[in-house]
């Protein structure tokens, strides 16, 4: 069941995409619904601030688990910003 706090959950947990999604359901079904109207608008503005976004690297940072593999991340945000 797609709800308001589905989405909310997943926006916390970094799933950007999956919670837009759930939202534009939403406001399908209730064209009114401000608070869908408001995320939809706030994460489609996050979208457009991060065209050039490493979607491997984006995948990888949201699926570490192990102090290697975030050395590996810290490592690979330092390179990129030098």
């Amino acid at each position: 069941m797609k709800t308001l706090t589905l989405a909310n959950i997943y926006e916390l947990q970094g799933l950007k995409e999956e919670a837009l999604d759930i939202y534009k359901d939403i406001l399908k079904e209730d064209p009114s619904n401000s608070d869908a109207k408001i995320a939809i608008r706030r994460l489609s503005g996050m979208r457009k601030k991060f065209l050039h976004v490493n979607s491997q690297m984006k995948d990888f940072f949201l699926k570490m688990d192990e102090e290697v593999e975030f050395n590996e991340f810290e490592r690979w945000l330092l390179k990129s910003w030098n």
